[in-house]
């Protein structure tokens, strides 16, 4: 599927890499980490890979960090 422009539409991924999510939130990768192992920050594993969904980031931002 195209855009108006001829230019091929880019799917937005649904999960992102801990590296992408420290980024994001502007925090270091060590700290991201650590977050997400005080359960600070929600993640899946999908064998050795760990992986943060964005919806379920983007619903934690948006209530300010309130679980």
């Amino acid at each position: 599927m195209t855009a108006k422009s001829g230019a091929p539409e880019r799917a937005e991924r649904v999960t992102l890499s801990v590296e992408q999510t420290a980024a994001l939130l502007g925090i270091s990768r060590n700290g991201t980490y650590d977050a997400i192992n005080r359960g600070e920050i929600p993640s899946i594993r999908i064998g050795r890979k760990l992986l943060v969904p964005r919806q379920a980031l983007e619903r934690l931002l948006a209530a300010g960090g309130a679980r």
